[in-house]
This record gives C-alpha cells, structure tokens and sequence, in this order.
C-alpha cells in the first residue's frame, strides 16, 4: 500500500506542473485568437489602459473552457511521453502495475477538472459573457481618435468629410484644408476652404473644436416660397481671417448597460435555459396552432363545411350583400368569420365589365394581403425557432465541454505511453492535431445544428461521438502494449489491408548435418510448376456473382501446391550455397488460399447474396485476392525455374 501511495503521489507531482503551464499556454493562444479577431474594434479608439485589461481578463474567463481540454490532452501526452522515454513508465509495469493503475489517479484529477470545468461554464463564464459583449459593443460605439490622413478625405467625423493636403507631425498645423459640412442634408452643404486650421477635443470630450485661419465659406440657401423657376439660386459667401466651427462629438468611453444581455444564450445557466426553453416551447406551439387554425378557416376543406349558402343574382340578395359574400370568396381575413359556400365563377359572369375588374382588384388585393401576413408569420415562427435551437445548442455545449476534458485524457495519456516522447516538440504536434480535428468536427455539428438540419444534440455530441472510439482504442492499445504507430506497424497493417503476404525469411545454417536431396527437391520443383500450369488454365481469375455467393469448398489443389511447396523450401534450406538460400526467399507465403470461393457462413451466404449492395465490396475483396493468388502462382513458376538451373549448375561443377 506504501509504494501505490508513493506511485499517486509522484504521478500527481508529475502532472500537476505540466498541466499548469500547458494551461497558461493554451490560455494564452486562444486569448490570442480572440484578440487577432476584435483587434480592429480596439486600434484607433484611444481607450484606456484599464478598460482593455478588463476587456482581456473577461475575455480570458470565457476562454477557460476551450484551453481546459487542450491542457489536457497536452499534459498528458508529455507525462506519460516523458516517463516512457526515461524508461519509467516500463519500471513501473515491470514492478506488475498496470497502465490504468498508473492512470488512475490522474484520471480522479481530470473527472474532477471536468466536473470544475462545467460548474464554471454554469456559474462564471454567463457572468464574464455578458461582461465581454457589453465591452466589446461599448467598444464599438466608441467614436474613433482623430487621426486625419493626408491627401484623403476623411470620413470619421459624424456629419463632416474633411480633406488636408499637409500635416505638420511637430506642431499638428494642417495646411490646405476643405470641409464639407452636410449636416442640414446633402442639398445644402456648406463648403469650407482654409489656409491653415487646427482640430482638438474640448475639455469635457462632448466636442470638437475646428480653427480655421485664412478661408473662405459657400453655401446655397433655400428659395423663398414665392420664387420663379427661372430665378437664380441665393447664396451665402463668406471670408474670414479666423473662424471656429464647433462640432458634437462623444470622444468619452460609455458603457453600455448590460440588461440587453438578459435574455441572450450565452448569459444563462443550465436552469435558466431549461426554462427559457420550457417557456419558448409552449409559445412556439400556440403560435404553430394558431396558425393552423387559420389557414384551416381560409382553406377550400373549411369552405365545404359551411351551411350558409348565398342567393345568386336574379334573387333578393342585395347588392352590398352580394358584395361583402364576393369578399368571403376571396379571403377570410377574420379566423371566426362566418364563411359561405360560394361560386367564384359564377359571380363573375353575372357581372359586367367595370365590376369584374373591381372584382379582381379586390381578390389580388386580398390575396397579397394574405401572402404578406404568412411570410410575416414564417418570419417569425423561424425566428422563434432559430432562438429556440441556439437555447438547445447551448445547453448541450455546456456538458460535451466537460466532457472533452476526460474524452482528450484517454487519448493523450495511452498515446503518449506508446509514442515515448516527451517533451514541447511532438506532443504539441499531435496536441494541435486532434484538436483541431475535434474543433473542426465540434464547429460542423454546430452549424447543423444551428441551421436545422440536424438535432441540436446530434450536432453537438458530434466531436465526441467520433472521438470517442479513438480514445478507446488508444487505451486499449496502451494497455496490452501494442505499437501502432511504428513504421514496421504501419507496414504490416496496410500490406495486410491490401492482401499483400509477409515475404520469406530464410537464414543460411551455420551447422549443417544434412545436405538436401536435390532428386527429391528436383521432383518438387518439376510438380509445383506442373501443378501451378494446370491450375492456372483451368481455374479462371474471374467468377461470375452468382457463383462466388454458392457454398464453399476447400480447394485441395492449392493445398497441395502449398504443401508440397513448404517440404522442398525445408529441405533447400541445408544448403550451403548462399545463392540457393537467397532464391528460397522469392517463394511467396501460400497461406489463406485454401477456400475455393469466400469462407463466410452458410447463412452469411444467403444475407450477403441476397442483399446486393452489401455482398459487392466482399466480391471485389474475393476478385482481388484471387488476383494475387495468379501472381503468386506465377512467382512459383519462375522461381523453379531459377532454382532449378542453380542446382544443374551445382551439380555439373
């Protein structure tokens, strides 16, 4: 019980550090990211030292939850890199512990984090979200620090377009200045033209305060009421040595107020979407009902349900009467009106000329009335909707945050126990990797989830369901010590993936007791290439689909081709020539060639037969493998022919 106490206690010594500074890492790339994309609502503001640090230490508070699982895939991948590389991690499975006894104590920590990481989600990061956008908004609003370029016209100025030839950096004298001033409108602007000016901020920042010295004014008036058409404009001109032209501009920080924010998304916690969510739901629903129930009472089903019929013309009805039952036809803007069965056609012929077209005035008119109010109604039941999915989506993002902390734990630590590398260099590597694949797959989910065309937790469990088999796997792996990711391993796994066969290897004998018996090996080599020809021109590479699903049967002639095969590759390897020995090794491995079709089941037979589309991929497996069947048969041929000529040398020397 000593040494696992001892074991836990320098495992927890060994990650704690390095999941600190891997956080402060992360903290500070994902800050950065965050930076790089509000970077131009900050420059050019003149804000003060204070506001951006609160804005980056809110910033950084809703960033937690994206450095955390980061973190950890981080840190476990160098402390279970590093201690594989320095040979501890084999010390300890070595003394019989195994890798999920070495990882539990971690693992306790990352559930821990995990169940932090979600509380801080729940309690803090709606308080800093709602903190951060009414900043970040603030920001935005903020009028911009005058800065005006040379030889451009600027713009920033609300209700101004400045233009200034020369500034002079020392002094801030700005030669050949023109002001449009268009604040009574673009038909009456005012133009200014002066030598020289200065610009500064009054003492309050409610103003600016424009000098201007050596200029001259135009502007056009309005003409008085009782002017002709032909008179000339009046104007107004002016020249002036000095003149100040004072200017409203809010150059202070105003913060917004933060109650907008309440019932935003991202500012409530799981209670507090759940009933945002509950509440939505049942608003939604009375809106989709209502909606039903309208357009049932304007619909042709409703009409045929009426029992007021109306009189045509020749009868009592009058005309106002007949009037107001012609607007029925049409539309019933009213969902509880009484609604008639009437003809539209027949009221039409029954009139005249002028009254037809009034007639259909008013159902076009009607009509586009009704259209306008289902677009206004789809509008707003696919806003409501959108809310709605974006209160789900949340929700749901809260928990597979959490989760990815555990989830990126399993996939660090095993792989960083089979990888062996410790360290900043091949962790980050593969750190980056997986999380830009999780991000990458998390992003996706969300915007199917987010446009409606998945369910919001599909959309948000995506990541996690893709890489959750990955983590098991890994950890499997790390458990029975399985390399997977050496080149050797990786050889192996696409050879075998291909059909392609291990080739032989065949070492010389530093002892040898018994030469062959090149008679014996001579009838061999002389079988094996009678045997490959025959076999060769009587078996076809290609099989029909039908033929390929009926029973299996064992093929008796490959396997005596292998097995007559493997008696004269033993009795060769006596021998004491190097040349003989390296010809053995063009011999391919004849094993896995023993079925004659496809070694499924009876049962598999008929389902994968009978199910066209699955049966196809095993038939072009099958196609293939009886492809490397030729080539290996043919390897056979030539191989004997070869041998066969090296032992008529040996044996005529």
């Amino acid at each position: 019980m000593l040494h696992i106490k001892r074991l836990y206690s320098f495992m927890l010594q060994t990650f704690l550090p390095v999941f600190a500074m891997t956080f402060g890492i992360c903290l500070f790339i994902v800050l950065m990211q965050f930076l790089w994309r509000y970077i131009d609502d900050m420059v050019g503001k003149g804000l003060d030292v204070l506001v951006l640090a609160e804005m980056m230490f809110y910033a950084a508070l809703t960033m937690v939850p994206m450095a955390i699982p980061l973190a950890i895939l981080l840190a476990s991948l160098m402390t279970f890199g590093n201690l594989g590389e320095r040979f501890e991690l084999l010390a300890m499975k070595a003394a019989g512990i195994s890798l999920l006894h070495i990882m539990r104590p971690l693992i306790i920590v990352v559930v821990m984090v995990s169940i932090g990481s979600f509380y801080f989600q729940n309690i803090i990061s709606p308080i800093a979200q709602v903190k951060l956008v009414t900043i970040l908004l603030s920001m935005r609003q903020k009028s911009p620090e005058l800065d005006i370029p040379e030889a451009t016209f600027y713009k920033e100025i609300s209700g101004f377009n400045v233009y200034v030839k020369k500034k002079e950096k020392e002094t801030g004298l700005l030669k050949d200045m023109m002001i449009y001033d268009y604040t009574d409108g673009f038909e009456n602007v005012k133009i200014i033209a002066a030598d020289s000016g200065r610009l500064k901020v009054s003492e309050d920042k409610k103003f600016l305060i424009l000098s201007l010295m050596s200029g001259e004014s135009f502007q056009n008036l309005p003409k008085k009421s009782g002017a002709t058409k032909t008179s000339n404009v009046p104007y107004q001109r002016e020249t002036f040595t000095t003149k100040d032209i004072l200017i409203e501009f809010d150059a202070s920080f105003n913060r917004m107020d933060e109650s907008f924010m309440e019932n935003q998304y991202s500012s409530k916690n799981v209670e507090e979407l759940l009933h945002s969510i509950d509440s939505m739901t049942i608003v939604q629903d009375s809106i989709h009902d209502e909606n039903s129930r309208k357009i049932l009472a304007r619909s042709y089903k409703r009409n045929l349900k009426a029992e007021k019929p109306i009189k045509m013309k020749g009868t009592t009805e009058t005309e106002d009467q007949l009037s107001e039952a012609e607007a029925v036809i049409v539309a019933d803007s009213l969902a509880n009106a009484p609604l008639l069965v009437l003809d539209f056609d027949s009221i039409y012929q029954s009139r005249d000329r002028v009254k037809r077209a009034a007639l259909i005035d008013r159902s076009i008119s009607t009509i586009e009335s009704i259209k306008s109010e289902y677009y206004f109604t789809a509008a707003n039941m696919a806003d409501q909707s959108y809310k709605l999915r974006r209160h789900f989506t949340e929700l749901h993002k809260k928990f597979s945050f959490s989760l990815a902390c555990l989830l990126f734990f399993f996939i660090g630590a095993p792989l960083g126990a089979i990888i062996r590398k410790g360290g900043l260099g091949t962790p980050v590597v593969i750190s980056v990797v997986f999380y830009i694949t999780y991000y990458m797959i998390d992003n996706m989910g969300f915007k199917m989830a987010r446009d409606a065309i998945w369910e919001p937790w599909q959309g948000m469990w995506l990541s996690t369901a893709v890489l959750t088999p990955v983590g098991i796997f890994l950890t499997y792996k790390a458990v029975k010590d399985s390399v997977i990711l050496s080149p050797d391993a990786c050889l192996n796994a696409l050879r075998k993936l291909l059909g392609r066969k291990t080739g032989r290897n065949i070492m010389g004998k530093d002892v040898i007791i018994f030469e062959p018996k090149y008679s014996v090996v001579e009838e061999d080599l002389n079988y094996l290439t009678a045997q490959c020809n025959s076999y060769l021109t009587t078996n076809k590479r290609w099989i029909s689909y039908i033929n390929f699903w009926k029973p299996s049967r064992v093929d008796s002639a490959m396997i005596d081709i292998s097995t007559r095969l493997e008696r004269m590759i033993e009795e060769m390897s006596n021998s004491a020539n190097n040349l003989e020995i390296n010809k053995l090794m063009d011999y391919p491995v004849m094993i896995g060639y023993e079925q004659k079709v496809t070694p499924v089941t009876k049962k598999l037979r008929i389902f994968f037969g009978v199910v066209f589309p699955l049966g196809i991929p095993l038939y072009l497996v099958a196609m293939y493998q009886r492809k490397l069947q030729v080539q290996d048969l043919q390897a056979i041929i030539k191989a004997n022919r070869e041998l066969q000529q090296l032992i008529i040398n040996k044996l005529n020397n």
